[in-house]
């Protein structure tokens, strides 16, 4: 691995990244105006929120919307599901909606994916796993990736056996969650069987879980040995954070957070932007926990006293204004 300045971009097939740090696909949270604020400030690269591959083929509009490109980098949508007719079908829609890569979750652990024998649970169907990306791959003419856990519990860490199988069969890169399915998000982040993984495969390795700034990234950098970190959590309300990483890790310039008055045109700009990706009635609720995030990791003495007005507002330009006073508050108050 060398140095820890020593990252580079990752390959992924004939797809380059643009940094070794990677916004994570987050069902409900990396829709398209989140990974265009988190591209703007420099991440290796962004993935689409889940995709159920068996909604998207009857064309049920919010899995289409999940399609939508970001611009400005690869375009990665993942998809989940448990049936090698749709899987196939799912991919075909995304490849023809301009997606570069295709990412299959084998690491969801929520129970309506995995009562659905889809996501994490199919992890404890290998051979049925590798069916659905052995189809994928033999479908579509792009890279495709697949992100796992270590396992769907203690008694059963077969995260190595799958990822060198799916090498074998064509993947291009794998990530893989530091926890078990029976974890869910529980207890911390296991990096070191990661590197078990990492050992099991030639392709790049990206390690996920608990990684919320530099130094968390480069400990489990070092514990996995992994070639890039993917983040999830650690990217709420602070999307600048993956580029950040992604750039330290390089040896580069870091970008610059937003503070102040700049902050609170961002947090606009993404309010809006929410709310016309999602329309308006269903954009109001959906940017309520981003506006929420900014304000508790941005303006945590202020929050409680801003968060009741501006997040059960229903009135967009009453959000948007008392968003540039707290900020503006904030910022007179510490002048």
């Amino acid at each position: 691995m060398g140095h820890m300045n020593e990252f580079s971009p990752l390959q992924i097939g004939n797809v380059k990244t643009a940094g070794p740090a990677v916004l994570a696909p987050m069902a409900g949270i990396t829709d398209a105006p989140f990974r265009k604020v988190v591209a703007r400030f420099g991440a290796g690269m962004v993935v689409s929120e889940m995709v159920a591959s068996a909604s998207l083929t009857t064309g049920q509009a919010e899995m289409v919307r999940r399609l939508e490109k970001t611009g400005g980098l690869p375009h990665i949508v993942q998809l989940a599901g448990n049936e090698v007719d749709w899987m196939v079908r799912g991919a075909k829609i995304a490849a023809d909606a301009g997606a570069d890569v295709i990412d299959i979750n084998l690491g969801c652990p929520a129970k309506r994916v995995t009562n659905g024998y889809a996501g994490c649970a199919l992890m404890r169907q290998p051979d049925f796993a590798l069916e659905l990306i052995e189809a994928v791959l033999g479908e579509v003419d792009l890279p495709v990736t697949v992100k796992m856990r270590l396992g769907w519990d203690d008694d059963t860490l077969n995260a190595a056996e799958l990822a060198a199988r799916a090498e074998a069969a064509g993947v291009n890169l794998v990530t893989v969650h530091g926890r078990t399915r029976q974890q869910f998000y529980k207890g911390a982040a296991r990096w070191e069987p990661v590197r078990d993984v990492v050992n099991a495969v030639t392709i790049p390795v990206l390690v996920n879980g608990d990684i919320i700034d530099l130094l968390s990234a480069r400990i489990a950098l070092e514990k996995s040995e992994a070639a890039g970190v993917m983040i999830g959590r650690g990217a709420q309300g602070r999307p600048w954070i993956v580029g950040q990483i992604s750039a330290a890790l390089m040896g580069l310039p870091l970008p610059r957070a937003p503070e102040g008055v700049e902050l609170a045109d961002l947090i606009a700009e993404h309010y809006s932007d929410i709310l016309s990706h999602h329309g308006r009635e269903l954009g109001i609720r959906v940017a309520r926990k981003h506006v929420g995030w900014y304000l508790e990791e941005n303006l945590p003495e202020h929050s409680t006293l801003w968060r009741k007005s501006i997040l059960t507002s229903l009135d967009p330009h009453h959000v948007l204004r008392e968003i540039r006073a707290a900020f503006v508050d904030a910022e007179q108050e510490a002048a």
